[in-house]
């Protein structure tokens, strides 16, 4: 039922490709048309515009109403050729006021429709409408479900994310036992009934260490006495939020052959208020507690560095804490768990993870090595 957690350490808007108008000038042109060169007559010389044979005077009226018509045209055909030289060829007004070199204004997504009016770069993807923007997508969604449906076993498991606040839930079923994951309680018990200013003392250091980073059973029990027991650790519980935990009424348990503080049964919501006890702010752990437990759970024994820290690079920080408990003689029925805080590669979270009526250990630590690889990469 001892067990050593994963602990990996980690150490100008875009152009508009579109052409714009070529923003020359639009001044009017100069007309080209030509200007008549009356010839004067010559003394006695007849007019240029010949006459009428019937009725034998000069043709005056045709050919000045021909002239002017001509003119007339002329005149509407310059006007027009202005016009739109003024407003470039476009045809949209408003091209030939935009100032040379600048972006034309597009037009603007009605009023009534608020997402259309809401600027995405360019190269960003869209948040889906299930993900608002600043929001995680679900980790123990569909692809989870579908993953733990393979599985033997009853899994329930929780994910809180410390970037957004998000909580997230997987599985149902009455609590479960702790086994080893319950030593994360009885530390934090004993940390916060030390004075204030105070840390323990340098013997229950080294059982603490023992406890949490070799899963030690008898520190372990050394612990929960110091710390009061059951009700010591039912008191730290109630002022931290934990609903649905209940400590084990015995230590020496009839018929049963380990510790009886591993049969102190929890859910995965519990379990992710104690890990935010220590990660967050918290007004039951001075900030040296809480760097002190944070410490020992990220330098866990390598053979317990499994759990939550499933498909975790080793360039994240992981601090955690894993339980493993037969629940029969056979060694057929087992308890497997794992809790911890995995932060890296942009990611920030708590994940605790219970388990049971698993075949074997291994079964059991595949499963939850299997769906917290899943938490990760959904969370990237």
């Amino acid at each position: 039922m001892s067990g050593r957690h994963a602990g990996g350490r980690q150490g100008g808007a875009r152009q508009d490709g579109g052409q714009q108008s070529d923003g020359r000038p639009g001044g009017s042109r100069q007309s080209s048309g030509r200007q008549s060169n009356g010839r004067q007559s010559n003394g006695g010389q007849a007019s240029e515009w010949p006459r009428d044979p019937q009725a034998g005077r000069p043709r005056l009226l045709v050919r000045p109403l021909l002239a002017i018509a001509i003119v007339f045209v002329a005149v509407v055909a310059v006007t027009v050729l202005i016009v739109n030289a003024g407003h470039g060829s476009s045809g949209d007004p408003a091209a030939s006021r935009q100032p040379a070199g600048t972006r034309p204004a597009s037009s603007r997504p009605p009023a009534s429709d608020p997402a259309a009016t809401r600027s995405h770069p360019a190269g960003t993807p869209r948040p889906s409408v299930s993900t608002p923007a600043g929001q995680a997508a679900d980790p123990l969604g569909t692809q989870a479900a579908e993953y733990l449906g393979t599985r033997q076993g009853t899994v329930m498991a929780a994910v809180y994310d410390l970037r957004t606040g998000q909580t997230w839930t997987l599985g149902s079923g009455p609590p479960q036992d702790e086994a080893s994951i319950v030593k994360l309680d009885i530390l934090e018990t004993l940390l916060s009934q030390q004075p204030a200013g105070g840390g323990l003392t340098s013997s229950d250091q080294a059982l603490a260490q023992q406890m949490i980073e070799d899963s030690d059973n008898d520190a372990a029990t050394d612990l929960w006495d110091a710390a009061g027991g059951a009700a010591g650790i039912r008191t730290y519980n109630s002022a931290a939020g934990l609903a649905q935990t209940t400590p084990s009424p015995c230590v020496v348990c009839t018929g049963f052959p380990w510790p009886g503080w591993g049969l102190t049964t929890t859910v995965p919501a519990d379990q992710l208020s104690l890990l935010r006890e220590v990660v967050e702010p918290s007004r039951l752990l001075s900030a040296a507690d809480r760097s002190y437990v944070l410490g020992l759970m990220e330098n866990v024994t390598e053979s317990q560095r499994w759990g939550v820290s499933g498909g975790v690079p080793a360039t994240a920080t992981v601090a955690l804490k894993n339980g493993w408990l037969p629940l029969n003689d056979a060694d057929t029925d087992w308890q497997v768990n794992s809790i911890g805080w995995v932060s890296g590669a942009g990611r920030d979270y708590l994940a605790a993870v219970v388990t049971t009526g698993d075949p074997t250990e291994q079964y059991g630590i595949d499963t939850v090595s299997g769906l917290s690889a899943m938490v990760w990469n959904q969370l990237g």
